[in-house]
């Protein structure tokens, strides 16, 4: 049985693997990259059978994948693909574990787009903002920017969220986005669950604009939501505003590193953004952090020379 078992195509076992292990115990969103692997295993390595997967097969299908992808993307596909070779491995399907000591290649990463704005372009970028007494892209990219929300989190904020008498907006699901139907579904996970504390303007504004609006429908999905459209937007909004141009989760990250750069703690700021732990947290705003220290160094030095 395990001889025959062992004859069996790669992308077939890969396929089953993640029908038996990943359907229904992984959201949406990841289950999607796990198919996506597996349509890249089944173009570039279609005749690869589970008992011709050495360590030589499995880095000449890493180096195929890498001609066409950046070393991250790379690095992404093999773990997703070895946590199927491994359970291979363990079933006696595949002899010697192949991806040991492999070597991860990619694309030369393209020119990345600046992560966050700083406290001045932020103004400008505010200052081009339409903001009327109707729902618009300019109201959702406000509030992405004053909250650090995930842009499906902020798709599925809807009136009754809002505590205008705490200034507080509650987050417990997101906006399935992707799916032609939309539709509510849960936080990225259980920390994502949170309260977000208003500023007063921003509270007063939104109790206007959404008092007449159904109390639980989406203020901000009128049909098919596409991430492009409200990235072309903001791309506009910014270059009007001659800043760099980012995206809507670059507004995410301006929010944080303000507040870090305001003196806000890590933790606070960890908790703010629903991120699972401190060190999350701690390694995306690595560069902040780092420049944090470096006036921090400044200002010890100061203080010691001044007890002289």
């Amino acid at each position: 049985m395990t001889a025959a078992k062992s004859s069996q195509l790669f992308h077939q076992y890969f396929e089953e693997w993640i029908t038996l292990y990943k359907v229904n115990s992984v959201r949406t969103v990841t289950l999607d990259k796990y198919y996506m692997s597996l349509k890249w295993v089944t173009k570039l390595a279609p005749t690869l059978r589970l008992s011709d997967l050495t360590k030589r097969t499995y880095q000449q299908l890493l180096n195929n994948y890498a001609m066409e992808h950046e070393r991250q993307t790379t690095m992404d596909f093999h773990h997703q693909v070895k946590s199927a070779i491994m359970d291979a491995v363990d079933e006696g399907l595949v002899k010697h574990n192949p991806t040991r000591k492999i070597i991860i290649k990619g694309k030369q990463p393209r020119k990345k787009k600046p992560k966050f704005l700083n406290q001045y372009e932020v103004q400008k970028l505010i200052r081009q903002l339409h903001l009327s007494t109707d729902i618009s892209w300019d109201w959702y990219i406000l509030l992405v920017l004053k909250t650090g929300l995930r842009f499906a989190e902020a798709l599925a904020v809807t009136p009754e969220d809002f505590d205008f008498s705490k200034q507080m907006l509650s987050i417990n699901k997101t906006w399935n986005y992707r799916n032609s139907k939309g539709g509510f579904q849960p936080t990225k996970n259980a920390s994502s669950v949170r309260r977000v504390q208003l500023d007063w303007q921003i509270a007063m504004q939104f109790s206007q604009i959404v008092s007449n609006l159904p109390n639980t429908q989406p203020i901000f999905v009128n049909g098919r939501v596409f991430n492009s459209t409200i990235n072309t937007h903001l791309k506009s909004l910014c270059e009007k505003a001659e800043i760099p141009v980012i995206s809507i989760h670059g507004l995410r990250h301006t929010h944080a590193s303000l507040l870090l750069f305001a003196g806000v703690s890590i933790a606070t700021v960890a908790k703010r953004l629903g991120h699972s732990s401190m060190t999350t947290t701690q390694e995306t705003y690595l560069h902040v952090i780092r420049e944090l220290e470096a006036q921090d160094d400044e200002k010890i030095m100061r203080q010691m020379a001044s007890l002289s």
